[in-house]
């Protein structure tokens, strides 16, 4: 049975969920289905309505709505997954400005003072308040284009569904690279007992961050593969089962009772020179304390297109985001290893 309208754009807000949670079932049209099965009808459903140039004329208005509504739902979530354990993710209305409620702990309260981090993007407004703080998180527009070729069109070498996958992996490595600024930008406002500054792993400096950090709730160890690896304690006292997990990880999944999360790493471009998240800094922030990061996400996703005069079609997609960091816990401890520091060629 044909989709109509209304069931496409359900369908698409549907496969986007099913995405995010590959191993469960979703209802559509009162019937349960796999998340694979929906995907592949999603993107068959896209490919069809663009399959020649005709149909992809006029289908255009349809195709951008199903890509704006299937975009919109799984952005945000995807970001949630991949960088939820240090970063809150909320999304607002269009022409809503974004604003966090931080809430500040007892312990944070009495022992420290507290400050704001500069956001990842343009500047940052701060409002006290007696039970916490409330930050704005201005917001600017990420996106991308693709162009077209008119022959790839008629010969069926572009689909639809390569611009969707092209562009979800573009809006995640976009909003990565704005978390990792923010992180450096944490960590240029840690106080000197929070920061320590070695030329190799120094496992004496590494336990002071984690008592600093553990006196504010058990802490976790965000870095970096390369940095993780580096994480051998320098007394010849590792059992047989340790030596295992670090020939079979390459690193300690747990160091000293605290968990190691490692943090995926990414390029600037496709030369491989530049790396997005700094190897060098371990962050170590104490659980359950507020996250640092704060990422908004404003409106809708956008999607429209342009016809060039060489007839090639130019689709353009762009989605609202903001990043901070907030700094209102004390505990929290970065470990930078100057070893692992990036070489500017």
């Amino acid at each position: 049975m044909a989709l109509d309208r209304n069931n496409l754009i359900e369908l698409a807000r549907v496969s986007a969920k099913a995405s995010l949670n590959p191993s469960a079932t979703f209802s559509f049209q009162n019937e349960n289905f796999s998340a694979e099965a929906l995907n592949k009808t999603f993107m068959n459903e896209l490919n069809e309505l663009g399959k020649t140039t005709q149909l992809f004329r006029q289908n255009k208005e349809l195709i951008f709505t199903l890509l704006e509504v299937a975009l919109t739902e799984v952005v945000p979530v995807k970001v949630m997954q991949s960088y939820g354990q240090f970063a809150d993710v909320q999304t607002y209305a269009q022409g809503t400005k974004p604003v966090f409620k931080v809430r500040i702990s007892e312990a944070s309260k009495k022992r420290a003072k507290q400050f704001v981090t500069k956001v990842g993007l343009a500047g940052r407004y701060e409002t006290f308040k007696l039970d916490g703080y409330s930050l704005e998180v201005p917001t600017s527009a990420y996106g991308g284009a693709a162009r077209v070729e008119w022959e790839e069109m008629l010969d069926q070498r572009f689909t639809m569904a390569d611009y969707y996958n092209l562009v979800l992996e573009g809006m995640d490595e976009a909003v990565y690279r704005e978390i990792a600024k923010a992180l450096k930008a944490m960590v240029a406002q840690l106080g000197t007992n929070n920061h320590t500054i070695q030329g190799s792993f120094n496992e004496n400096e590494m336990d002071k961050m984690l008592a600093i950090a553990d006196s504010y709730g058990k802490a976790t160890i965000y870095c970096t593969y390369e940095f993780a690896s580096t994480m051998i304690p320098q007394k010849d006292w590792a059992s047989n089962e340790m030596k295992n997990e670090i020939w079979n990880n390459g690193y300690f999944t747990t160091y000293k009772g605290h968990r190691v999360i490692i943090l995926p790493q990414s390029y600037e471009d496709t030369t491989n020179s530049k790396k997005v998240i700094d190897p060098s800094i371990a962050y170590i922030i104490p659980t359950g304390a507020e996250k640092p990061v704060k990422v908004a996400f404003e409106g809708t996703t956008q999607v429209k297109s342009f016809e060039n005069r060489d007839w090639s079609e130019e689709i353009q997609t762009y989605q609202k985001l903001g990043v901070a960091t907030y700094l209102v816990n004390p505990g929290i401890c970065a470990y930078t290893n100057t070893a692992l520091q990036q070489k500017d060629k």
